[in-house]
């Protein structure tokens, strides 16, 4: 189901189980504020997901959400005992990553240092993809459950280390606009990264 608010379309889907409509009017009203951030935002998607496993009862309800502006894809996700407590978490998730991203933006257009990733990081989420289209298949052990696919436009290693934050992805595989290999950049220790480029 789909939802206009000021110009963003909100989509709220479960994986595995029924949306009931006063939850995703409450989704609305939540995500509402979040142009405050970014008045770009075209689309939000949410997605609830219901754990099976019973010793993840305290964590058993799953809800992700994606972030589509002109810019950067971002994502959040959080794990609750409830969507309400789940959806709060992701919220206040996604928030930190938007003000970051506008706070980027504003040092970008006045040619002033770039602000450290490590304050990006700083959120402690280790969780989201930035791809920006996906494919479930058949699940079971050993299997592929899922494709992501995402555009491969040149960047370079420091947009490549924002944007792993944005979604807060322990990794990301990118384009390198200096070599025009396929890299990825990956999360160590602390604030510490890696890189791993392909060659001939």
């Amino acid at each position: 189901m789909e939802t206009a608010v000021t110009g963003m379309e909100i989509v709220v889907h479960g994986r595995n189980v029924e949306v009931p409509d006063h939850y995703r009017q409450h989704v609305s009203e939540k995500l509402a504020k979040l142009e405050r951030y970014d008045n770009k935002i075209i689309r939000i998607e949410v997605e609830l997901h219901h754990e099976r496993n019973p010793r993840q009862t305290g964590r058993c309800q799953h809800v992700e959400i994606t972030c589509r502006t002109r810019g950067p894809v971002v994502r959040s996700e959080a794990y609750a005992e409830d969507f309400y407590k789940a959806l709060d978490l992701a919220v206040e998730r996604l928030e930190r990553r938007l003000s970051h991203a506008a706070d980027r933006r504003r040092i970008h257009y006045g040619r002033r240092t770039p602000q450290s990733i490590a304050v990006v990081a700083a959120d402690g989420s280790t969780s989201g993809e930035t791809h920006s289209s996906d494919e479930d298949v058949e699940e079971g052990p050993g299997r592929i459950v899922r494709i992501k696919e995402h555009p491969a436009k040149p960047m370079s290693v420091d947009q490549a280390l924002f944007e792993m934050e944005l979604v807060g992805h322990d990794f990301y595989l990118f384009s390198d606009v200096d070599t025009g290999r396929p890299s990825v950049v990956y999360r160590r220790h602390a604030y510490d990264y890696g890189l791993i480029r392909l060659t001939d």
